[in-house]
């Protein structure tokens, strides 16, 4: 495993996403996008958990292997990596989520290789980069901890917390599955959101984030990224995995809202917008 990884000076389009979730069908949809848009591998970041709910584990792990890009570890990677009995991801014990975690872990757990738990050992934790004159730093859940929720209604004091532990400028997260950007005294925290699961807003799309340099600073696309995915309920039907993961691909709502703070929770069910947010060059802000 590696702590940390430093890509150095990034230019060209990036295309940020998260969460594969062992759905092939997303996974497999997301790669011809980014071949249309001409975004090479080398501009790609993916925050983690690459394995979770979805029928197609193994061959979701290879499609992200053999893509090339830069996969930050998330908590079921180093769960699956480490064969540790559950994935990590921070469900209180006995709630509807860690009930159902402990079935699509398992078959998911039967399903991976050596060769591909020894590539998800490998990961690293933090992946850094420099863009358009700011510094980033990716991580899969906090600054701090790899399986803490951040979510737009999160205490932002976590948020602002993040940018001085690390000393970033940026921090890109994952994790929580549903995109966000907010700005914080010209710091700003992102989640691209997640292409294996939708993000509890009542469509079946699924989310991944662009960033452009342009006069102004940084734009901050949010896409949506459209799939089969009643061909990927049916593959999870088809191998008994949980049935409210299956329904959530085709309903675009989450079975349980266990990890949703309060102020999350009054959104469900609203259909997010896809846009851009402009973030200020480092120059425009002082000269503002």
């Amino acid at each position: 495993m590696n702590d940390f990884l430093d890509l150095g000076v990034v230019r060209g389009p990036m295309l940020i996403f998260g969460g594969p979730y062992s759905n092939l069908f997303a996974t497999e949809s997301l790669i011809r996008e980014a071949k249309a848009l001409g975004i090479e591998p080398e501009n790609i970041i993916c925050t983690g958990d690459v394995v979770a709910y979805a029928g197609e584990p193994a061959e979701t792990t290879d499609a992200i292997i053999n893509w090339g890009i830069t996969t930050v570890m998330g908590n079921c990677e180093e769960s699956f990596g480490a064969e540790a009995d559950d994935c990590g991801c921070g469900f209180e014990e006995g709630t509807a989520c860690d009930v159902m975690s402990r079935q699509w872990y398992a078959y998911a757990n039967s399903c991976l290789n050596p060769s591909q738990r020894a590539w998800m050992r490998a990961l690293p934790r933090q992946v850094r980069f420099s863009f358009a004159g700011r510094r980033f730093a990716v991580v899969h859940g906090s600054a701090d901890s790899i399986n803490t929720f951040v979510f737009a209604g999160s205490d932002d004091a976590l948020k602002r917390q993040g940018f001085d532990q690390l000393g970033v400028d940026a921090i890109i997260g994952g994790h929580s599955g549903v995109p966000f950007s907010q700005i914080f005294d010209d710091r700003l925290w992102h989640n691209a959101g997640v292409i294996g699961m939708p993000a509890n807003d009542a469509t079946p799309r699924v989310w991944y984030s662009l960033l452009h340099e342009d006069a102004a600073g940084i734009r901050i696309e949010l896409k949506p990224l459209d799939y089969d995915h009643a061909g990927a309920a049916a593959s999870m039907r088809a191998k008994k995995l949980p049935s409210g993961y299956a329904a959530c691909l085709e309903d675009g709502l989450w079975p349980n809202m266990d990890v949703m703070p309060e102020a999350e929770q009054i959104k469900v069910g609203k259909p997010i917008a896809a846009g851009s947010l402009v973030w200020p060059s480092p120059r425009r802000v002082a000269a503002e």
